[in-house]
């Protein structure tokens, strides 16, 4: 797990009289403190891409066609958009995922938002890249249950795919990798706009309500969301249990015998995140109240709990200034056209 920045500790341990007090304004609190708490949630100014799959426009494009097109599952009626779909922000708006044959999977679908900055994938993490990622559901039988020897024949007997691999990929073509390469490429362009939230850290000091500007101090203090939902993107990119009444064995599955993994899932990013309903990997919680209502708590005592995981004592007022402020991370974003199939 990674480490609360150092200067957020140590507003925290500085602003703990002020809330144990009671004073909730976020006028009545510390400016600079609350200045240097900002900086550590500025947006990057470039999405990154690894050196051996940079971006280029025609690569993009051929991964979104790829992504949008059911011919990649074995039954040519599932593609990566059926469960990822820009109208439910990236995911599917059920509890849980439905794959080959309308069966239900075990966990929600996950969103694809800004996992160009992801260093491990799925629920589990049990991929490293979103090149591995973009193949894992097509092959999974539960999934989109493609048979991986017969795609790239599949794909080549369509005139259009292979026009446009032959554009993208000039020296490669059709193959496996490739097809991964164009997906992940498309998928790393999927990242969220600039929202409320990020107008107030520019400056603009009426772009979000007062109810926000406190939910956002007790975020990085007596609530300590900050402990997982770090950085601009609000994910630490680990794994821990947060005491949800559920027998998934989550990240131990890919590391049996280390405790601390038993029940422990993905931190997911929170932009967007009311767009997202239901919530949890497995949809257990309907709204952002009731998951703010779960950490106050302190979810489920047993030994793999994360050490985070704590009765915060929030009165039903900061509860609420909490979702408010979760509410100013959604940003306006473009409708996504279709693209037209090749042929």
């Amino acid at each position: 797990m990674k480490l609360i920045d150092v200067r957020a500790v140590a507003f925290c341990a500085a602003m703990l009289a002020v809330f144990s007090a009671g004073i909730s304004s976020a006028s009545q609190l510390d400016k600079s403190s609350l200045e240097q708490w900002k900086t550590d949630y500025v947006r990057p100014g470039l999405v990154p891409f690894p050196e051996d799959n940079p971006y280029t426009v025609e690569k993009a494009d051929l991964g979104k066609k790829l992504f949008f097109d059911p011919r990649l599952s074995g039954s040519n009626a599932i593609s990566c958009a059926s469960c990822h779909n820009p109208a439910f922000s990236w995911g599917d708006g059920l509890a849980k995922g439905v794959g080959h044959g309308s069966r239900q999977l075990g966990r929600r679908t996950p969103t694809i938002w800004n996992l160009a900055w992801a260093e491990l994938l799925m629920w589990d993490g049990r991929f490293e890249t979103l090149e591995e990622q973009a193949l894992g559901p097509m092959a999974a039988d539960v999934e989109m249950a493609q048979d991986m020897s017969t795609i790239v024949g599949e794909l080549s007997a369509i005139p259009g795919y292979r026009a446009l691999f032959n554009i993208a990929f000039p020296d490669e073509g059709i193959t496996i990798d490739t097809i991964a390469k164009a997906i992940a490429t498309y998928e790393r362009t999927v990242v969220t706009g600039i929202a409320p939230f990020d107008r107030w850290v520019a400056g603009d000091e009426t772009a979000i309500p007062e109810e926000a500007k406190r939910g956002f101090a007790l975020f990085n203090s007596k609530a300590n969301c900050v402990a997982c939902h770090s950085g601009w993107n609000f994910t630490d990119d680990s794994f821990h249990d947060i005491g949800l009444n559920d027998d998934d064995p989550g990240r131990a599955a890919e590391l049996p015998g280390v405790e601390k993994m038993r029940h422990a899932f993905k931190t997911p990013t929170l932009r967007n995140i009311d767009l997202r309903a239901p919530f949890m990997h497995d949809g257990s919680l309907t709204d952002l109240a009731a998951v703010v209502r779960h950490y106050n708590a302190g979810g489920i005592q047993r030994p793999s709990l994360s050490d985070d995981m704590k009765p915060l004592g929030l009165t039903p007022a900061e509860e609420s200034y909490l979702v408010a402020f979760m509410e100013t991370l959604t940003s306006p974003e473009e409708p996504v056209s279709i693209p037209l199939m090749p042929r």
